[in-house]
């Protein structure tokens, strides 16, 4: 018995510690990275009572009763939001495996793994933007709960596309269907049942809309950037949504699909591969942010023939991948608005951090490429006056690295501390 007690005692320490965590704490921090304005702190103190930023500065008085916590060798910066993932899957290796052998339950059980991952790679808030039968409002819900752990979630639920479109099941047999609602599936079309649609999505939990205005890669279809909505579709997902108070955001590689979407008044363009120097001027007129994944070529070029995808899909990658990195930096120079996303688990979640990199190979400077990752991100998400700095009366939502990310980017790779609501999820710095 007492060696039970002792076991249940051991695993409860390790698993739960984070339970045990005070209200109130104090962080010594050796340098902040301030977002807001774009420079470095030195020797500031953080202080948070439960999940909230109550001050920050270089010389407060730290409370009697506050956790202390020594990050003073240490470089700070807000947590990480990445406007683009897919928490609940990534490939297997069996391409076909992964679209007919699996249901919803085999990816709500495995979902809060990638969650945790991203977590723990400095990411604590995510825009999840498309995911089967709910499980991400699943995800969300538990997080927001306490029962798992993961980033604050805003959720997409499933993505909205056309009959036959890079959102729809492509390449095989009619005869070929899912048990399952047919709203569940995301397929509309018409003004008519896509306005059906966008409402279909928020009342089962949507926080935001996504919906494919153009083909895509990762699908068998013949595209890769045609539209695949009318104008007046678009229009009518986009004003469905926002007389529901959500945003939508577009799917969209092709050039003429961009501009229709940015027409129809989407928040943010995801992918925006084969953007146009009209399409960029709209953007930029607009407001409009870009979310471009230009980490992920490298690693489907690599890895999914390995992974079981057909070669059709291959192609269209060697297609879209250099031509999205020279569109980005067109973007970057024309002064379009950026919002970090990267499209995890079209690679292993976790990776998310890679993509700041080619951020900056392909035109931001290293503080730019935080701030599309932080404030720009917030700010996309509608969560400007909650998350994305390291300000007082925002969540306490903290990352920590050993060397300063300004000097070499990669360093955000190997995030040695994370806090998200003011509870410690991760501490490797060395005292």
């Amino acid at each position: 018995m007492r060696r039970f007690l002792f076991a249940i005692l051991a695993f409860l320490t390790i698993n739960n510690f984070t339970v045990a965590q005070g209200k109130l704490k104090a962080i010594k921090a050796g340098k902040v990275i301030d977002v807001v304005n774009g420079t470095v702190l030195t020797n500031q103190v953080i202080l948070i009572d439960s999940n909230m930023i109550t001050d920050i500065g270089s010389a407060l008085s730290i409370p009697a009763n506050a956790e202390v916590i020594d990050l003073s060798n240490a470089v700070v910066l807000p947590g990480l939001i990445d406007c683009h993932t897919h928490l609940t899957s990534q490939p297997s290796g069996d391409y076909y495996g992964d679209i007919f052998r699996k249901s919803p339950i085999d990816i709500a059980v495995t979902a809060h793994i990638y969650a945790k991952r991203t977590l723990e790679a400095g990411f604590t808030s995510c825009r999840d933007v498309g995911a089967p039968a709910f499980v991400d409002v699943a995800l969300r819900n538990a997080i927001n709960n306490g029962e798992v752990e993961g980033p604050h979630m805003e959720v997409a639920t499933l993505f909205i596309g056309s009959t036959g479109s890079h959102g729809d099941l492509n390449g095989f047999s009619p005869f070929l269907d899912w048990q399952m609602p047919k709203q569940m599936s995301g397929v509309a079309n018409g003004v008519d049942e896509l306005r059906k649609q966008v409402r279909y999505n928020i009342k089962y939990g949507a926080d935001v809309i996504k919906f494919g205005a153009s083909a895509g890669v990762l699908s068998e279809e013949e595209s890769v950037g045609g539209p695949q909505f009318s104008q007046e579709e678009m229009n009518a997902i986009v004003s469905e949504a926002k007389m529901w108070g959500r945003k939508a955001c577009a799917h969209a590689h092709g050039a003429e699909a961009i501009k229709m979407a940015v027409k129809a008044g989407v928040a943010s363009i995801e992918h925006g591969s084969l953007v146009d120097d009209e399409g960029i001027k709209l953007m930029k007129q607009n407001g409009t942010y870009l979310v471009s994944d230009i980490y992920d070529d490298d690693y489907i070029l690599s890895e999914y023939s390995k992974l079981g995808y057909p070669e059709k899909i291959i192609n269209k990658e060697k297609m879209v991948g250099k031509l999205q990195r020279e569109n980005f930096e067109k973007a970057v120079k024309a002064g379009v608005k950026i919002a970090f996303g990267t499209d995890a688990g079209v690679y292993p979640h976790g990776w998310n951090a890679k993509q700041f990199f080619y951020m900056v190979k392909f035109g931001l400077t290293p503080m730019q490429a935080i701030q599309s990752s932080t404030i720009n991100a917030a700010d996309l998400l509608g969560w400007k006056e909650k998350a994305g700095s390291i300000t007082k009366g925002k969540w306490a939502d903290l990352i920590a690295v050993e060397n300063n990310p300004l000097n070499d980017i990669t360093v955000l790779e190997h995030v040695k501390f994370v806090m998200k609501d003011g509870t410690v999820y991760k501490n490797e710095l060395k005292h």
